[in-house]
């Protein structure tokens, strides 16, 4: 790969980022809509461009192994010192990994709304059959005592 196709390919991944970024953005208004439709379609249009992340990172890291260099920030500064295209390698390369620290952090973000409603989802489960878990109630001497008879909310 030449210098000038690494640079590309740098620059493709950052727009790619920036796509993914966009669609985990509306994957979180999605999921606090709670829709699943809208929900599969997102996830069916970020797989090929995290494929495709995953792809030229491999072969960047392969390049830069070729050349008896780290696949780290610092193999890819002495890749660059030694390319007339080194500042616009490292500058594209900083603006990637930005892109991809957002897309991290956005889709930590989603990943606790997930759980929020997971956890909202069986609460409300847990009430509709009328599992024996229930809250602690205080008796008349300010005690904790838990009701022993439960009834499912359909039978109430």
């Amino acid at each position: 790969m030449r210098d000038e196709a690494f640079l590309q390919q740098l620059t493709d991944d950052l727009d790619i980022a920036r796509q993914l970024l966009e669609l985990i953005e509306q994957e979180l208004v999605a999921l606090s809509e709670r829709n699943l439709g809208e929900l599969e379609g997102l996830l069916s249009r970020k797989q090929p461009l995290l494929a495709l992340l995953g792809q030229h990172g491999a072969e960047r890291s392969k390049l830069l192994s070729e050349r008896q260099l780290s696949a780290d920030r610092s193999g890819l500064q002495a890749f660059a010192r030694n390319s007339a295209l080194g500042e616009s390698i490292l500058e594209r390369s900083t603006e990637l990994e930005q892109a991809l620290q957002a897309c991290q952090e956005a889709n930590a973000r989603n990943g606790r709304l997930i759980k929020a409603n997971q956890s909202a989802v069986g609460s409300m489960l847990a009430i509709l059959n009328g599992s024996n878990e229930t809250p602690d109630l205080y008796n008349r001497r300010g005690n904790t005592a838990r009701s022993s008879q439960q009834r499912p909310l359909s039978q109430a």
